[in-house]
């Protein structure tokens, strides 16, 4: 099952149990037609009865046969709300028709079937149900003075302003309660928006505490905690690729032409760096102009091209706005294999840059050469 799909299954079962409680109230209201009956408040005959509730039956089977084929889901609204409504309040003018002066009691029946749809329909849809049911129920007074088979008329008034009342009553809560649902989605929209203002501002704040201002790479404690990420995840006969990188003769072009051709610099090295390496290879600045680099899954050969790129890329680059000859870098390697610890291969990438810086810098010096010597 899709994602898409299970909101709509689930929906779908709880529109089922909505229906049910409809046909459990069905249920109930026709004991009471029973009891009615048995006590001569309902004057129809015992055949105009059984087709009221065949009737009634037949409307619940074909709600019943949308909802269990999906066929529901065609129309504007899932639930069928208004017409399961309009529909009980239809069977319950028929009720009445057949009722006699004593129907007063049924009238609750209204108020039942209306509350149905009072958390469902809209407040303009729930008034036009509420004036159906009152507007029905007064012409089938006016059709029964008509026919004088209206019994009290005082009786009849009464239970029209009654009804009034309180379909006044249930149609001004639908309404606040409708005013009080639209307030509250408000709200949920707001704090949806705010809850993704936030989110958004603690990513820049995470890329902030994560990247170094000037280049745009990782800094020093992003890396540390990357490094050993991979490092802890790294398997039984694989190695990855450790390596200081110092640029040469950084002080002297701070003195020479400022701290801005500096950055540059730095900014020149950082996207030279980007350029030359893979997705999901980590070039981080370490310090000042010190970088570290971390190579996932290579052996010394590769880790060594990769390095020598790097230098004869950032050898021939041109820093924008300042003119710079002899750009160079000293790079110390070593390589990490499982259970190895992060700050030991540190320490030998260090060495070994300090190997490289001593026998005249711009080259690559690894660390296992000198273990191999």
């Amino acid at each position: 099952m899709s994602d898409l799909e299970a909101p709509s299954k689930s929906l779908q079962r709880l529109l089922l149990r909505r229906f049910s409680m409809a046909a459990a109230t069905y249920c109930l209201i026709a004991f009471l037609c029973t009891v009615a009956y048995l006590t001569d408040l309902v004057t129809a005959s015992l055949p105009a009865l059984f087709i009221l509730l065949g009737c009634v039956l037949a409307g619940q089977v074909v709600f019943f046969w949308l909802f269990i084929s999906e066929r529901n889901q065609y129309f504007d609204d899932p639930s069928l709300t208004e017409a399961q409504v309009l529909f009980g309040i239809t069977c319950q003018h028929a009720l009445l028709a057949i009722s006699t002066d004593e129907r007063g009691t049924f009238l609750v029946f209204y108020a039942l079937i209306l509350l149905f749809g009072v958390f469902q329909l809209r407040s303009a849809v729930f008034w036009r149900c509420t004036l159906y049911a009152l507007f029905g129920f007064i012409a089938l007074n006016l059709y029964q003075a008509y026919n004088f088979t209206l019994g009290s008329v005082s009786q009849a008034i009464l239970q029209v302003a009654t009804l009034t009342v309180v379909l006044l009553w249930l149609g001004l809560f639908a309404s606040y309660l409708q005013s009080m649902r639209q307030r509250m989605r408000q709200r949920r929209v707001a704090l949806q928006a705010h809850q993704d203002t936030l989110r958004g501002m603690m990513r820049q704040l995470e890329d902030l505490v994560a990247t170094d201002e000037l280049t745009g790479l990782c800094n020093r404690r992003n890396f540390i905690r990357l490094a050993t990420r991979e490092l802890k995840f790294l398997r039984h006969g694989r190695q990855h690729g450790l390596a200081l990188i110092d640029l040469d003769y950084f002080k002297r072009i701070n003195d020479a032409h400022g701290h801005a051709a500096g950055d540059r610099v730095l900014q020149t090295f950082a996207g030279v760096a980007q350029s030359c390496l893979r997705e999901g290879d980590i070039i981080a600045r370490y310090g000042g102009e010190e970088f570290v680099l971390l190579l996932p899954n290579t052996d010394a050969d590769q880790f060594t091209a990769c390095c020598e790129r790097l230098r004869e890329a950032f050898s021939n680059a041109e820093p924008v706005g300042v003119k710079i000859n002899n750009l160079s870098l000293s790079v110390g390697m070593t390589l990490l294999t499982a259970h190895d610890d992060l700050d030991d291969a540190l320490h030998r990438a260090d060495q070994a840059l300090y190997q490289a810086k001593r026998d005249g810098r711009n080259r690559c010096s690894a660390a296992w050469e000198d273990a191999d010597a």
